[in-house]
């Protein structure tokens, strides 16, 4: 077969194409498998601690970020587009979304942002039905986030569910122990991706602290080695304010993570009720929701010690007559 010059330059031409867009899909799931590798143990500390699927919360991040690498995400740590809002006392980043110079959220850390991801859905009536579903249901959420007005895309449900199905990310949804986190494998489609070994960003890694509010409440993240002694001294407080604000007993210890309350908690939530989850107790939900202990008590009819169920309802606020 005879080919011309023409001929040689259309093939030439469309052979430097397809490898041009062969890189640039190995690249971006390159870009996918470091971006989950970094912050899978992050989003599966939220899953049992909040009830939010690890992947929705990492198909999220993903989704919002271009896997870490969009604006937004360089220079405000804002991994799941959260704008500003009423309720928002902390730093913003002025950024172009649906409209110009809009108000995001601006963190000191990215573990801040996952945190705030998580209290953001848990504090808003809208997304209340999503935590009558499974956490292996990452459809039924991913869908039920665009319904109750998450994003403004259309699409956003199908794209969050292709980026969960194309990574495997649901390996994460049935983790009970961050310990026996599973290692992160290439996609079967692209078998000359190396396993990306970086290390999951923990609590350690922050440094300062970020003062957040829930529930009208101040609170702040603790980090690896914090203790009571040294808050109190970091915030100019009494050391029996941190125990009698986080119905914590004298000597209590704390673990990264954990939320710790500047000022007393409410008496009520904004959120009528929860669904206890696998290894929740009343302190855990107290903490999550910023209501007394005591007042979780009470408006349960329970006695003071006792603890629920998997699967019980836990009122939030009194029970009406």
């Amino acid at each position: 077969m005879i080919f011309t010059n023409s001929k040689i330059s259309f093939f030439a031409i469309l052979l430097f194409l397809c490898s041009q867009l062969s890189a640039q899909q190995l690249n971006k799931a390159t870009l996918q498998n470091e971006y989950i590798e970094r912050y899978k143990e992050l989003a599966v500390r939220q899953m049992l601690q909040y009830g939010i699927p690890a992947s929705i919360t990492l198909g999220q991040g993903i989704l919002e970020t271009d896997a870490g690498t969009s604006e937004l995400a360089l220079g405000s740590n804002n991994h799941f587009g959260i704008k500003c809002h009423l309720d928002w006392a902390g730093e913003t980043y002025i950024h172009d979304d649906d409209l110009k110079n809009e108000c995001f959220r601006k963190y000191t850390s990215i573990e801040l942002s996952f945190v705030d991801h998580s209290l953001f859905i848990l504090s808003r009536n809208w997304y209340r039905p999503l935590f009558d579903l499974k956490t292996t249901d990452y459809k039924g959420w991913a869908r039920g986030l665009k319904k109750a007005g998450y994003a403004t895309d259309k699409n956003y449900a199908e794209k969050l569910i292709r980026i969960i199905e194309e990574n495997d990310l649901t390996v994460y949804d049935v983790i009970t122990d961050v310990t026996a986190l599973p290692a992160r494998h290439p996609r079967s489609n692209n078998t000359n991706l190396a396993v990306v070994n970086a290390s999951p960003i923990s609590a350690e890694t922050l440094s300062e602290y970020e003062i957040q509010l829930n529930n009208e409440r101040k609170f702040i993240i603790v980090k690896k080695g914090d203790n009571i002694p040294k808050l109190a001294k970091q915030f100019d407080m009494k050391e029996w304010q941190f125990y009698k604000y986080n119905d914590l007993p004298n000597g209590a210890k704390l673990k990264a993570g954990d939320i710790v309350y500047l000022q007393p908690k409410r008496n009520h939530a904004t959120k009528d009720y929860h669904i206890v989850k696998r290894g929740e107790d009343m302190h855990t939900i107290s903490q999550i929701y910023c209501v007394k202990l005591t007042k979780l008590y009470e408006n349960n009819l329970m006695s003071y010690g006792s603890q629920p169920k998997e699967g019980e309802k836990i009122y939030l606020k009194r029970k009406k007559a």
